[in-house]
């Protein structure tokens, strides 16, 4: 009888753990830090953690250790300019450099980045609009596991925020005054956030796998699934067109079961499905992207339904998702009111508030108010020191036109979405058919 060789088992794969170059370490400021000179000490906390593969290899919440690399001077045109309006102190463009990360156990890990603005203030997590289930949409399970990943995405947010110290109210109203000084220092806030993007690759050691582990790798995820990524292209509604290809990074690995489906690195692509810039009026720009495939690394393509759950974004962008994940810029109602109290101000700056006439000199409040409405502070101290109706009148009419023409009459802001910006997206089941899964070529 002829003797069958049992199977042979199959070698473990070596997996090495690097964190390639051109990763981005998301960084913020954790303590207010007023900027002074070059070479000044600037520290701060990872908000997101960082991956290799399937393994965690820094944690969030770690230090990282920078400096102020250098502080650029103020072009003389733009000095001029912030004189006219009142300001003797623009701000300075400046370049940080992160080179530290201060592992737990004491381990101080030595990094090379180049560090742009994360943001153009602090940092808020913005998801998407909660839509009612729908005939064709995600039902059941699936759904329930999404919500489940929106409501511990919040959570996780309202944690991160622990990371940065806060102003306090008296802070607070220091810095509001201080906006309106004719001389005001130039501040990193608490909660500005930077990314630090690796020069050189990070080395963490090796692990073995076995290969039935890896089997699920590069499978199609379950419906409810989400996974975390960082934007590999930057767009903006303003220059972005339908059909534009659209790339992001997974910045952790997705597991199933148990199972690791999908390791940090692998590719998500997608295209622009809606886009459309801002326009005259204050009309804002809308941008709707979908994703509609997922690579692994050295994988194949897998065609999957994906749905933008949520972005990271500075809090002054006033930013909004819809449930299908498209982005409009929203004006916040304080717009309305700051420019009606100033159209008010310039409209009562010539009246006598008791008798109703013509008042020569105004009211030293009116007037104070009409000068910090036009020029901030020095035009308070010009207006009152004038005790001139007419000035009073013409700085506030100055200020109430300013602000009626960059609020309502200007071109509206555009939706930007910049280069490592960090998203949360839905993922799982097959692909979505009809228009709104493939746009026009």
């Amino acid at each position: 009888p002829s003797s069958s060789s049992p199977p042979q088992s199959q070698p473990p794969q070596v997996v090495e753990l690097t964190v390639a170059a051109g990763t981005p370490l998301r960084v913020v400021v954790d303590r207010e830090t007023r900027v002074r000179q070059s070479g000044q000490p600037v520290r701060g906390k990872l908000i997101a953690p960082i991956y290799s593969f399937d393994r965690l290899v820094v944690p969030a919440g770690t230090r990282v250790e920078g400096r102020i690399a250098e502080v650029a001077p103020v072009p003389k045109g733009k000095r001029t300019l912030a004189a006219m309006n009142g300001d003797f102190s623009p701000v300075h463009q400046m370049r940080l450099e992160f080179t530290a990360l201060n592992m737990p156990g004491g381990r101080q890990l030595p990094i090379h980045t180049t560090v742009t603005p994360g943001s153009n203030g602090v940092l808020e997590f913005v998801p998407a609009a909660t839509a009612k289930e729908q005939e064709g949409g995600l039902k059941g399970e699936a759904h329930k596991k999404l919500e489940e990943a929106r409501s511990q995405v919040k959570q996780e947010w309202s944690t991160v925020r622990q990371l940065w110290y806060a102003p306090g109210k008296v802070r607070k109203l220091e810095r509001l005054a201080m906006s309106r000084s004719p001389y005001r220092p130039q501040y990193i806030d608490a909660g500005t956030g930077f990314n630090a993007t690796l020069q050189q690759p990070l080395q963490f050691g090796r692990e073995l796998h076995a290969t039935a582990d890896l089997k699920a790798v590069g499978t199609r995820p379950p419906a409810g699934s989400i996974v975390r990524a960082w934007l590999a292209t930057p767009l903006s509604s303003a220059t972005a067109t339908r059909g534009t290809p659209v790339e992001a990074v997974l910045s952790e690995p997705l597991f199933a079961s148990g199972k690791l489906m999908l390791p940090e690195g692998s590719l998500v692509k997608g295209t622009v499905l809606q886009v459309r810039p801002g326009r005259r009026l204050n009309r804002h720009g809308q941008l709707r992207i979908v994703f509609h495939e997922i690579v692994p690394p050295g994988g194949q393509e897998q065609q999957v339904q994906a749905s933008l759950e949520g972005i990271e974004v500075a809090r002054g962008d006033h930013l909004k998702l819809d449930s299908e994940g498209g982005a409009e810029v929203t004006t916040p109602k304080s717009v309305y009111l700051g420019t009606g109290v100033e159209i008010a101000l310039a409209a009562s700056s010539g009246l006598d508030r008791d008798a109703g006439h013509p008042n020569p000199s105004g009211g030293a409040g009116t007037n104070a108010a009409n000068g910090l409405s036009g020029f901030g502070l020095v035009g308070s101290v010009l207006t009152t020191a004038a005790r001139s109706r007419i000035v009073a009148t013409s700085f506030g009419v100055y200020g109430a036109g300013l602000s009626v023409y960059s609020h309502f009459l200007t071109r509206g802001r555009d939706v930007v979405y910049p280069r490592y910006m960090s998203m949360m997206m839905g993922v799982g089941g097959p692909p979505r058919q009809g228009p709104a899964a493939q746009p026009r070529r």
